[in-house]
């Protein structure tokens, strides 16, 4: 069997990784599971412990503070999904041997201011540099966080009738990057106004704020995921598969904003099933929509209910243009062959 690159399937975890997880813990309340953000370890004192982990990002084109932003929210959003914010964090880094001190210095330097102001801290790790390392993921982060146990959530409790909420747009940092990366040939062809709005846009990826927020729901809330690879509609599935249930998602009203639009349009990718990190899917309560969605906008945070939580046996389904269609999960990003299909053009 070929290899695909990229995150892997969900068909190769349940093959090659699903049993093998070493010793089997009472503790381990949630372990490796497709479509969950955290590992939740229960302390035996009505606290619990949520861990979650994600690569590093270094992409030279993107920058080298903008690449630490990226890589301090992508991590911190996944604990931010069990409605807790980050507390403690450890690295490892496999650096290119190329990368100058100058330049690591300002990546760390980074990585430390931005831990601090999110009172996070780092406790350890290890960092290398490495021959021949050419990767824009080179390490990995995982950060963790320490609560009330019966207070958390994860991404694999959703309800039947729960109504399914997504936060700001579809394809918010696929767009912002896309931008960032490629300047000329974006305001070329789709404005120097997008251009601007996408790059302003890329500090819009934390998801924090409005999982904090919905905190004040916490008896309404039933579910909360992260918007990563394949974008809020694979989100939206992962979450449902996670939990065991089904789903009818409305087309027009995902959220897709003008400008992640327009350059998605231009990279020919899809924006509803591209990497979206800043949009967080929300389940809750149908009679606590009205509330939550006006308390994000009170943050000025665009939030839509986009659907409804279905039996399991009812499946999950995208209705657009009155025609019902099983929502397809597609096992690879199209973000990645965009953003190498773009280099190979020379695009700049």
């Amino acid at each position: 069997m070929k290899i695909e690159t990229g995150k892997i399937t969900s068909t190769f975890f349940k093959d090659y990784l699903l049993n093998k997880t070493g010793r089997n813990r009472k503790e381990v309340l949630i372990g490796p599971k497709f479509g969950v953000d955290v590992s939740i370890i229960d302390l035996n004192n009505g606290q619990a412990l949520a861990m979650a982990s994600d690569p590093l990002t270094l992409i030279p084109s993107l920058g080298i503070k903008e690449s630490a932003w990226l890589s301090i929210q992508l991590t911190a959003n996944d604990i931010a999904t069990t409605g807790l914010s980050p507390m403690y964090a450890q690295f490892v880094m496999n650096l290119p041997e190329q990368l100058s001190p100058m330049d690591f210095n300002t990546y760390w330097d980074a990585i430390h201011n931005y831990c601090n102001d999110m009172a996070i801290a780092i406790t350890g790790g290890h960092t290398g540099f490495i021959p021949k390392q050419n990767s824009t993921t080179p390490g990995g982060a995982t950060f963790i966080a320490i609560g009330q146990k019966e207070k958390m959530l994860t991404s694999n409790l959703a309800q039947v009738e729960d109504a399914i909420l997504i936060t700001k747009t579809a394809a918010l940092s696929a767009s912002a990057i896309l931008a960032m990366c490629f300047p000329e040939t974006v305001k070329n062809k789709v404005g120097i106004e997008n251009y601007d709005k996408a790059c302003k846009s890329f500090y819009d990826i934390s998801v924090l704020k409005e999982a904090l927020i919905t905190t004040d729901y916490s008896n309404s809330i039933t579910a909360m995921h992260d918007v990563t690879e394949g974008g809020i509609l694979g989100a939206i599935y992962e979450m449902v598969i996670a939990s065991n249930k089904g789903a009818v998602i409305y087309n027009e009203c995902l959220p897709i904003g003008n400008t992640q639009a327009e350059i998605c349009n231009l990279f020919s990718i899809d924006p509803r099933y591209c990497v979206g990190a800043g949009a967080l899917v929300i389940t809750c309560k149908k009679e606590a929509v009205k509330g939550v969605i006006q308390r994000l906008q009170k943050e000025n945070i665009l939030c839509t209910e986009v659907g409804k939580i279905i039996k399991k046996q009812e499946g999950i389904h995208l209705i657009e243009n009155e025609i019902k269609t099983p929502i397809i999960y597609n096992q690879k990003d199209p973000y990645w062959n965009a953003f190498f299909t773009a280099i190979n053009k020379g695009w700049k």
